[in-house]
């Protein structure tokens, strides 16, 4: 009968870089002495110099983890699945990851079935999900564009999810923001976020940063993370964060919304940056916000989504991500394009001479009328449109 033997990454040396190789046999044992006839030394890798299966090394047959069956003496049968997952090398000495970053050893049982979709991916598979749940993004916003990406992003494994955020959930918000719900109107977005995330992956760990992000504290809220995510609401954050990402090197990967088009690029280090695209917000009162003009709820969702899949991607290194290219979405035609971007080399930021070689005062750049003080308005805004709603 034939079976597929998943390969690790460290173990294919010894297949020709082979992912998965057929073998035959009744049992797991009789499998991986099939594997071993093959490729020789593919047994000492597995089983070292004894009998037994070591600690460091998880067998599967279809997804469940041997040692919940019967061990090595494990039936298969025709067309199954036996895979072998050893846990990754590289502690506190691995100079190829920031300091503090988690460590994920062998995958659980319960992690294999939770991320099966992802594993039995070419594109991702154990190792890949290993990367994913040693990875860490901060999310600007808990809002239409959190919200959906906090979700996936949770759904996927990711190990540690930031949420800057330090407004309250409001009827209004829950038309968009998935995240909330009716019983959280009045609670905290971030710890509304908080609660919602672990209720989807109690393993991720969701660290609250229930304030506005300032050129004061912007530097302190990135730095710890892998990637940042851009759902800011107003042009003063995305400013800020766009800069301060530059300064400590961040991916940022950047995402707005308003009526029915949506726009989602890429920013890598020293690639350009969003003063390339945009080396100046518009005058105050020319773009409304969602508050004035509103936005369909749906588009968040898609929005939100293209985000989460570009941090997936850059995470795994796949694909060709939105480097370089800034992707437009108009729901009402229901049509993509995309227009090519790229670094000014007269950028005040990232050019060739810059003149901004440090956190500014966003507010009074954007006009005054973006920051964060804008959050009285903004909710008369939205009930002036409910008042609007009732003639």
């Amino acid at each position: 009968m034939a079976i597929s033997v998943y390969i690790p990454t460290p173990f294919r040396k010894l297949t020709g870089d082979r992912q998965h190789v057929e073998a035959v046999g009744a049992d797991v044992a009789e499998v991986l002495a099939d594997v071993d006839r093959q490729y020789p030394g593919f047994r000492g890798l597995v089983f070292g110099s004894g009998g037994d299966v070591p600690a460091h090394i998880n067998i599967y047959v279809n997804r469940q983890e041997i040692a919940s069956l019967d061990g090595i003496a494990t039936k298969v049968h025709d067309g199954d699945e036996v895979a072998v997952i050893p846990a990754m090398a590289g502690g506190a000495g691995d100079a190829s990851a920031p300091d503090g970053r988690r460590r994920v050893g062998a995958l659980t049982p319960d992690q294999v079935n939770r991320y099966s979709r992802h594993i039995i991916m070419p594109q991702v598979g154990p190792s890949g999900q290993r990367k994913i749940m040693e990875s860490s993004v901060l999310i600007i916003g808990a809002g239409g564009l959190g919200s959906p990406i906090a979700v996936y992003l949770a759904l996927a494994g990711i190990g540690k999810i930031g949420i800057v955020d330090f407004d309250t959930v409001d009827i209004s918000n829950l038309q968009r923001q998935i995240l909330h719900q009716d019983d959280d109107i009045g609670k905290p977005k971030a710890i509304s976020a908080k609660e919602t995330i672990n209720a989807y992956n109690p393993d991720v760990e969701v660290v609250t940063h229930q304030v506005p992000i300032t050129s004061d504290n912007a530097f302190e809220i990135i730095a710890p993370y892998d990637y940042v995510i851009n759902g800011a609401d107003n042009f003063a954050a995305r400013y800020l964060v766009n800069d301060a990402c530059y300064f400590l090197k961040k991916p940022l990967i950047d995402g707005s919304i308003l009526l029915f088009d949506g726009q989602v690029t890429v920013y890598l280090p020293g690639q350009g940056c969003y003063r390339c695209l945009y080396p100046s917000p518009p005058p105050p009162g020319l773009v409304p916000s969602c508050a004035e003009a509103g936005v369909l709820g749906a588009l968040c969702g898609t929005v939100g989504t293209i985000q989460a899949t570009e941090v997936l991607k850059l995470i795994l290194g796949v694909g060709d991500s939105l480097q370089g290219r800034l992707l437009l979405y108009d729901a009402l035609a229901m049509e993509f394009r995309q227009v090519r971007i790229r670094r000014d080399p007269d950028c005040v930021l990232c050019g060739d001479h810059p003149t901004v070689t440090g956190l500014i005062d966003y507010d009074a750049f954007c006009g005054g009328a973006f920051g964060h003080t804008n959050e009285e308005e903004q909710k008369a805004a939205e009930a002036a449109a409910r008042e609007k709603a009732k003639v």
